[in-house]
């Protein structure tokens, strides 16, 4: 009724402006008093129909609104706040109700909460390592056939390392917005200070833990290290890739493990590795310093020299670091790996606006779409051609050698995709941080580990 309130008078003045006058000074008022009444019963139609469509909506557009939940820092918010400001801008029939939970682990916890209640976001945004439970209980809807559909989206254009990772029992369930690699982040400055060299492709772990020792300083001469040389999270996500790089295994099968495998010879070698970067050389933060401050605040803080960590933290260091930075390669052994970071979109299978969320899902993994995250910093896109084009290998943007996390895709490894990895990796992160701050041994670390997940994967078995 609004509507034809409001458009009623226009149409009514439209009506009294017919130019009877000039067809009157042109001597021709039958012909035009015939077009006039013409136009006239025109008029009444048009008014008509407008005063029913504003009685019956149906005949309005409706708008549809869909909620989509991301979690990070305030900078990575920013990144989403650009995506769906652009997406709504170009599809004005959906809103976006864009839902942010900062802590990662509270979003973790909110999205299997809502996905039990069947009331999760639209869209959600998983990593490839924890999706797949919620895939086998039927929370998510399969995407392979909207995808096969799909006039803006190919398979075939995304980089495989990025795209499988996200296939579970022959069928799609999110589409990938980007595909990180571990690599080191490095504070320029302090390398200058201390006359080290920038790390280049192929150095070594000795490279990496001499220069880690010559960056860890007591600055102010207290007899308390201040400044560290490097920050990292003591978990399974950061130990894989150096077990790979010594030619270990994580698990006995990418595809289908039945154990895991860090009892090897060749593992035990690496976990001394890693594990003694804090509990003999002093390197990083010990358990008490960590919590204090973590790695990464210190690094943005200008007191770590190195940092590992995916493309995720890039927006933040743009906007809030205070000295020059690059990014590394990570070290090799006997040869290169990484690991793969990659989050893709996903929709619950309770969702009642299947098709706006998927038209968003297709916006946002869209070269379009992509190439407005890419330019916030915050993704290695998935696409090919956003990834090798300017919007991300920008010379003008930090970091100057992006280009490390696209040679990094060769050698890129996932860890297995199964229902209960989550649980798997939980159990490993618990006691190698417990070997990692001295509160165990590696034999004894490892040795849980294998007892712990043994009666997970039996009890799975079932």
């Amino acid at each position: 009724m609004e509507l034809g309130r409001l458009i009623a008078p226009y149409l009514l003045q439209l009506w009294y402006s017919i130019p009877y006058s000039y067809a009157l000074s042109k001597g021709r008022i039958k012909g035009s008093m015939q077009h006039i009444n013409l136009y006239k019963r025109s008029l009444v139609l048009i008014l008509s129909v407008v005063l029913l469509c504003s009685l019956f909506t149906g005949c309005a557009p409706k708008t549809k609104t869909i909620s989509f939940m991301v979690f990070g820092e305030p900078a990575e918010l920013a990144a989403y706040q650009t995506l769906t400001s652009a997406f709504q801008e170009k599809h004005p029939d959906i809103e976006i109700n864009l839902v942010h939970i900062p802590s990662q682990s509270d979003y973790r916890t909110r999205v299997a909460a809502d996905l039990a209640a069947g009331t999760a976001a639209d869209v959600l945004l998983f990593n490839y390592r924890r999706y797949a439970q919620f895939a086998e209980a039927g929370a998510l809807e399969p995407l392979s056939a909207y995808l096969e559909d799909s006039k803006l989206l190919k398979a075939e254009d995304f980089y495989p390392q990025a795209l499988e990772p996200f296939r579970y029992n022959d069928q799609v369930y999110c589409i990938p917005q980007n595909l990180s690699s571990l690599v080191v982040y490095y504070n320029q400055d302090l390398f200058t200070q201390a006359g080290v060299a920038f790390p280049e492709m192929g150095w070594t772990w000795n490279d990496f833990l001499s220069t880690a020792q010559a960056l860890t300083r007591d600055t102010n001469t207290d007899g308390q290290i201040d400044q560290f040389g490097l920050g990292m999270e003591p978990t399974l996500m950061r130990l894989a890739p150096f077990i790979w790089q010594n030619l270990g295994e994580v698990a006995d099968s990418d595809l289908n493990p039945t154990r895991l495998m860090l009892d090897m010879p060749e593992n035990f070698d690496t976990i001394y590795f890693f594990t003694e970067l804090q509990t003999l050389y002093h390197v990083v933060p010990n358990a008490e310093q960590e919590a204090a401050e973590s790695s990464e605040s210190r690094f943005l803080n200008g007191t770590v020299g190195m940092y590992l960590n995916s493309r995720r933290v890039v927006p933040t260091l743009r906007e809030t670091a205070a000295f020059n930075w690059d990014v590394a390669p990570l070290p090799m052994k006997e040869e290169a790996a990484s690991i793969l970071h990659a989050d893709g979109y996903c929709m619950p299978s309770a969702s009642k606006e299947k098709d706006a969320a998927w038209t968003f899902i297709e916006f946002a993994n869209s070269v379009e779409g992509q190439t407005i995250i890419a330019a916030t910093g915050r993704t290695v896109p998935s696409l090919r051609s956003v990834a090798e084009s300017p919007a991300f290998l920008n010379p003008d943007q930090k970091p100057a050698s992006s280009q490390v996390f696209l040679d990094a895709i060769p050698i890129i490894r996932a860890f297995p995709i199964l229902p209960f990895w989550a649980e798997l990796e939980k159990i490993a992160d618990d006691e190698i941080e417990r070997a990692y701050y001295s509160q165990t041994t590696v034999p004894e670390a490892v040795q849980a580990i294998i007892l712990r997940v043994e009666d997970v994967f039996v009890e799975n078995a079932k």
